[in-house]
């Protein structure tokens, strides 16, 4: 059963009558409703076209955290095989909201790495809701190291509302363990790719993602604070978030202009969760070809090349 975002409930009424009376028709055969039901079909896949033609910001970000979309973990089972998971910093403990290891992308040997957010209650706090602690980071950091000694690129899978603010992650070094794995990131010298899949939040995402090519899922969304964060911050009230989304510029499509992503993949209609074996083809088509088009540079001009374009994203930012 679909989960029905607030905006889709005109849409949740009209597909669920076509149930109905689908439902009525089993118990009774000698009804006919399949004309009925066809036209509710007809009539619910265009009021699907009308609500996802011109989404707002705030409608992006209720569908980048839709609880159904593909995490990371599925991303791993469908797209990589001989997945060797890795575990723990080697210093304090496996953060189990960072998910990584050893991989094959299409027969090439990678390095994949990350944000698992669970899917059902159980399982999101097993994982920590994707917000990993330092340690998470850390693991990040070994395993990124690990790729660069044996020339492995890394993709890394972005799906986080942002690093976790507890006052147990503060005293282990919270931050200092952020900036450590986006230095790692610009220093490591192998094809980074990274691909935000449902939230980019903070930080958290930015450690992850500090890549020689960033692409996007047309309905995910990064930024430097949540929409509701920042309302609380600038007008004192949570509820304007909706302005607050308008005004961070998080959408895929705003940070192409921007420079701060390098592709935008396409999701199916009603956002990655309505098609799963869709959106992540499409995620499989764009990382085979930015990983090509990476495999034709060196060591020096991977780094370069990834310094440079974090340089210019502010420059562009101001043209934009």
């Amino acid at each position: 059963m679909t989960n029905y975002l607030d905006f889709e409930k005109p849409l949740a009424e009209i597909e669920g009558k076509a149930e109905e009376l689908r439902a009525l028709a089993r118990t009774n055969e000698e009804m006919d409703v399949a004309d009925e039901a066809a036209a509710l079909d007809r009539k619910a896949a265009d009021m699907m076209v009308e609500l996802y033609k011109d989404l707002t910001p705030w409608r992006k970000c209720q569908v980048a955290r839709h609880p159904e979309r593909p995490h990371t973990r599925d991303y791993i089972a469908e797209l990589f095989t001989e997945f060797t998971p890795l575990a723990g910093d080697r210093n304090f403990a496996d953060d189990l909201a960072v998910a990584g290891g050893l991989a094959r992308f299409q027969g090439q040997p990678v390095m994949v790495i990350g944000h698992e957010k669970g899917n059902d209650t159980k399982s999101r706090i097993t994982h920590n809701f994707g917000m990993p602690r330092p340690e998470g980071y850390r693991k990040a950091v070994r395993l990124m190291e690990m790729a660069d000694r044996f020339g492995l690129p890394v993709i890394t899978l972005v799906d986080t509302a942002g690093a976790y603010p507890g006052k147990g992650a503060e005293e282990r070094g919270q931050s200092e363990a952020i900036a450590r794995a986006t230095e790692a990131c610009l220093q490591i010298g192998v094809p980074l790719i990274s691909v935000i899949v449902g939230e980019g939040g903070s930080g958290g995402a930015v450690a992850f993602a500090t890549a020689n090519r960033v692409a996007m899922l047309e309905h995910s969304i990064y930024s430097v604070i949540s929409p509701e964060g920042c309302a609380s911050i600038l007008w004192k009230d949570s509820e304007k978030m909706r302005e607050a989304a308008e005004a961070l510029r998080l959408t895929a499509q705003d940070l192409k202009k921007l420079g701060v992503a390098d592709r935008i993949i396409e999701e199916p209609l009603g956002g990655a969760h309505r098609d799963t074996g869709a959106t992540l083809k499409n995620v499989e088509n764009a990382i085979a070809a930015m990983l090509k088009d990476l495999s034709k540079k060196d060591r020096k001009q991977l780094i370069s090349d990834r310094r440079k374009k974090f340089l210019e994203v502010g420059a562009k930012g101001l043209a934009a």
